[in-house]
């Protein structure tokens, strides 16, 4: 066996190692989902008798609603959140990235200082204006701010991607008879569709995972979350592990069949953003 042949085998086999290092909470997260709560205390990796029950009691915990109704009340959720997140993020975006507007830079730099705001900061304001408009207790609170920017940090992406496309395509445009309008959806909003899905899949996780805004703002149990719904659990006299286990596991399916299906494009628009000639 050669050098080369030794130094990949030896590349591999630390990989494989590394990897199922990592993957070894998901395993053992796994098997604890199957096991009886009196199981989760021994140091055995999977149960001696597997409790798939645990996913269907889980599913049904609740005798009013099952875990499909948090899991559609969150899915609605998020189709606001993205869809407001992405196509307002892209026009702010284009604004600073190609428009020349009276003290842009000005603008552009206090957008980039709420980046260094705390969040605490602003959650008793937010709070208070949401509470006076007779909002809380419904998802406005949660999806409203996306439609206004979609957040700093995602505008600041996507102007540095818009940065990197050649004016020359809005020059030819123009002289095609495109007004400002037409440039962003014929020719801008297309090519950074790399950076658009990353912003997408950011958008959904981080929402899906902020549990303080959705304990915050919503105190109806039909309208609960899936974040909400497992709190339930923890919530009831006789907490059944197992099961709150199997609906948690159940519960970051979404972000990562999205992130796994988006993947060659989150990994192209992180890769070139500001960075295209």
């Amino acid at each position: 066996m050669n050098t080369t042949v030794r130094g990949k085998l030896s590349n591999h086999l630390f990989l494989t190692a590394f990897s199922l290092l990592m993957l070894y909470p998901v395993i053992w997260w796994i098997g604890a989902s199957l096991k009886k709560t009196a199981e989760l205390s021994l140091p055995t990796l999977w149960p001696s008798t597997p409790m798939w029950e645990n996913y269907s009691n889980g599913w049904n915990f609740s005798n009013d609603y099952t875990f499909a109704h948090f899991f559609g009340n969150t899915l609605l959720m998020e189709l606001g959140n993205v869809t407001g997140g992405v196509l307002t993020a892209a026009i702010v975006a284009y604004g600073f990235g190609r428009l020349n507007f009276k003290f842009r830079g000005f603008w552009f730099s206090i957008l980039l200082l709420t980046m260094m705001l705390p969040g605490q900061v602003t959650v008793v304001p937010q709070y208070i204006l949401f509470n006076k408009l007779g909002w809380v207790d419904s998802y406005v609170p949660l999806v409203l701010p996306h439609f206004f920017g979609g957040g700093a940090f995602f505008i600041f992406l996507l102007v540095q991607f818009i940065r990197g496309i050649p004016r020359d395509l809005d020059e030819a445009a123009k002289i095609d008879g495109a007004s400002v309008y037409g440039i962003f959806l014929r020719i801008i909003f297309p090519l950074i569709k790399p950076a658009l899905v990353t912003v997408a899949i950011f958008t959904f996780i981080w929402s899906w995972d902020d549990f303080f805004a959705q304990v915050l703002y919503l105190s109806s149990v039909e309208k609960f979350t899936v974040g909400l719904a497992l709190r339930m659990f923890i919530d009831q006299f006789d907490i059944q592990w197992g099961q709150l286990l199997a609906m948690s596991l159940l519960s970051i399916l979404p972000s990562a069949i999205i992130f796994l299906f988006a993947q060659k494009h989150f990994v192209e628009g992180i890769a070139t953003t500001g960075l295209k000639g």
